[in-house]
């Protein structure tokens, strides 16, 4: 059998299954079927959340990428500040150059990242505020 003789068989299953006909009556004969064992709950408690909710816990909130910008800028800064401290610059073009590197990451990392602590939004507070619509017996 080909690719497309499995593909028209399951199918021809697929459509078996859709129009009623039984597991039992498409099982072949002599073929040993396995034993399922299924171990049931009590309870299931389903939560239901809102679009914005499951945007924020799938790709994460928008204050993360003021922290992203921050790790970045503060590296960047604390690499040329170390290599100011550390090597010998000739030319004062270049060694301005440094220093503004320098003094541009530290403020505006600095400032990112008061703005990423300001509006940062733990992902358990959402996840405690869907939990909490279900009272608790």
């Amino acid at each position: 059998m080909d690719a497309w003789d499995d593909f028209l068989e399951e199918r021809i299953l697929a459509r078996k299954i859709m129009i009623g006909v039984t597991m039992e009556q498409l099982k072949p004969r002599g073929e040993k079927q396995p034993k399922i064992r299924r171990g049931r709950v009590d309870s299931i408690l389903l939560y239901e959340i809102t679009d914005q909710e499951l945007d924020l816990l799938a790709t994460g909130l928008p204050s993360s990428i003021f922290l992203n910008f921050t790790i970045f800028l503060l590296s960047v800064a604390m690499s040329f500040l170390i290599a100011l401290l550390t090597a010998t610059i000739s030319s004062l073009r270049i060694y301005n150059v440094f220093v503004i590197v320098v003094v541009v990451g530290f403020i505006s990392g600095f400032i990112l990242l008061c703005l990423w602590y300001r509006n940062r939004i733990p992902t358990a507070r959402i996840v405690k505020k869907i939990k909490k619509r279900i009272p608790s017996s």
